[in-house]
């Protein structure tokens, strides 16, 4: 029989289905890999903004690992947005007990500006689940907050890669350039090289849950088996085309086209309004 590789999801949720754990869901079967979920929040979000959110009990979401874990252990996890003290110390748990690639989207801040972690979490993401990762992909306000100080071009995405890696202890990290001028240029660094990964930037609004949709084809792919490289670099592709390939749909800051990658070679399929 042939096996199908399965990934996980540890994040929250967006009811309009651009970010959080559908985002997620989406880029595995877009992948061609199984996706299972865990749910940390509820977040009453759109495109324009978060209005509230709720945080699972505690117990639950141990409930939800136990049935994930003690069923079909996943190839590859990721967390998102994991706001507590509490569930870090839990997913950190988990993590140390599944021989599995683990990639973490420090999700921080939402593209409207509404904060998702608490204070007293950020320390701990460093402490405690940064050192267990095998790839951290944070943007560039995310990795200021990681690395405590100011990113304004590619060498201080070089520096903030290195840092993660080399100071905060994961295997390697992808800081990623979108909030810089000119071309999208992300960083890979794994201990031993910096990787540039370049791609000619879309202007426009439509970017709601990118951090979302990269970190999950790479959770994807290294389910698959893939080198990390190999699936930051499909990640890097997967990005371009779901923004490029814009839907133009929302008010406000409008969600990725999961399926811009079948798109590739054709004019955009959009224009903003």
């Amino acid at each position: 029989m042939i096996k199908i590789p399965t990934a996980l999801t540890i994040a929250g949720t967006d009811p309009t289905g651009g970010a959080g754990i559908q985002a997620d869901l989406k880029s595995f079967q877009e992948r061609e890999v199984y996706g299972m979920s865990i749910l940390t929040s509820a977040v009453a979000q759109n495109t324009r903004g978060v209005s509230d959110l709720h945080h699972m009990p505690i117990g639950f979401i141990e409930k939800q690992m136990q049935a994930v874990f003690d069923d079909i252990p996943p190839d590859a996890m990721k967390t998102g947005m994991v706001s507590t003290i509490e569930m870090m110390e839990l997913i950190a748990m988990y993590v140390k007990k599944q021989d599995s690639p683990y990639v973490i989207d420090p999700v921080m801040v939402a593209t409207s500006g509404h904060a998702l972690m608490e204070k007293e979490s950020r320390q701990v993401i460093r402490d405690l689940l940064i050192p267990l990762a095998t790839i951290v992909t944070p943007n560039v306000p995310e990795a200021e907050i990681l690395v405590n100080f100011k990113i304004e071009d590619v060498e201080d995405l070089k520096k903030a890669a290195k840092v993660i890696v080399d100071e905060l202890g994961a295997a390697a990290a992808v800081v990623k350039g979108g909030h810089l001028e000119g071309k999208a240029v992300d960083v890979l660094y794994d201990k031993q090289v910096f990787h540039l990964l370049e791609a000619e930037r879309t202007y426009t609004k439509h970017t709601h849950g990118t951090g979302c949709t990269f970190s999950a084809v790479i959770t994807a792919e290294l389910a698959k088996g893939q080198p990390v490289l190999d699936a930051v670099t499909i990640g890097k592709q997967f990005i371009t085309d779901a923004i490029r390939y814009t839907l133009n749909i929302g008010t406000g800051s409008g969600p990725t086209n999961h399926w811009g990658h079948r798109l590739q070679g054709l004019p955009n399929q959009k224009k903003e309004e």
